[in-house]
């Protein structure tokens, strides 16, 4: 009789520590969401601490622009969007690329940033540049009127990627594309991992094309269709970043 009432004690005892662990405590935890319903990332989001992600000899001698416009097919007379212009170094060689009848929309939300960028276009004369301030959010592009989105060494640093990625899906034509260039580590480490990357654009609706690396050891370039349907914004699940591998 002491065994058995032994056994059934243990027996709750096991059958209580059970059902905290499958509490409250064990559950996942909500995913958090703007106003408008779109997720937050769930990975660090990486602060912008500089109009450029470098304007050095490395990036020229690895022709990262033509590298760029060759990879996205950019050609004249295209409409293409500067997101996260900074000082300008895509935007100004990308103004020569689409011809006096493209247009280059230079985004950024650092006004200060386009103001000096606005500058330097009207000093080229470059008259197919546009400044565009965006949001955090939103890049507050015209609808409908983009080929082409760039987002260079700048992709960890948007605070909302959904809901960025999927009001700039708004500016997209039927077909255009979106290029994005990025180092391969963790976000807070001011680079992207191409899976995350991916995972990212795949839940608001884009299609990845390719993935290749550049050259000259200046990051990957990963290419993204236009969405054809998007969800809604609850709908939208956020991915988690990879763990950071081991020093």
């Amino acid at each position: 009789m002491r065994f058995g009432l032994v056994t059934l004690l243990a027996t709750l005892l096991i059958a209580a520590c059970s059902s905290q662990v499958e509490g409250p405590a064990a559950q996942a935890a909500p995913v958090k969401r703007d106003a408008a319903g779109f997720p937050m990332p769930d990975r660090p989001v990486a602060g912008i601490v500089a109009a450029e992600w470098s304007n050095g000899p490395d990036r020229d001698a690895a022709d990262e622009s033509g590298q760029l416009i060759r990879k996205l097919e950019i050609k004249p007379g295209m409409a293409v969007a500067d997101i996260g212009a900074g000082s300008g170094y895509h935007t100004l060689r990308l103004s020569p690329a689409v011809g006096d009848t493209g247009v280059v929309y230079a985004e950024d939300i650092v006004e200060a940033y386009l103001s000096g960028l606005k500058r330097e276009a009207e000093r080229r004369n470059l008259k197919n540049v546009k400044i565009v301030v965006g949001t955090p959010d939103d890049p507050k592009l015209p609808a409908g009127a983009v080929d082409r989105a760039v987002l260079v060494h700048m992709y960890h640093e948007i605070e909302s990627p959904y809901a960025l990625l999927w009001r700039l899906g708004d500016a997209l034509k039927p077909g255009g594309r979106v290029g994005v260039i990025d180092l391969d580590r963790p976000t807070n480490s001011h680079g992207t991992p191409p899976a995350l990357l991916k995972c990212e654009f795949e839940a608001v609706g884009y299609r990845q094309l390719s993935n290749t690396p550049l050259d000259g050891g200046i990051g990957y370039i990963a290419i993204f269709e236009a969405p054809v349907k998007r969800p809604k914004p609850a709908e939208i699940k956020p991915c988690k970043a990879p763990p950071a591998p081991r020093s």
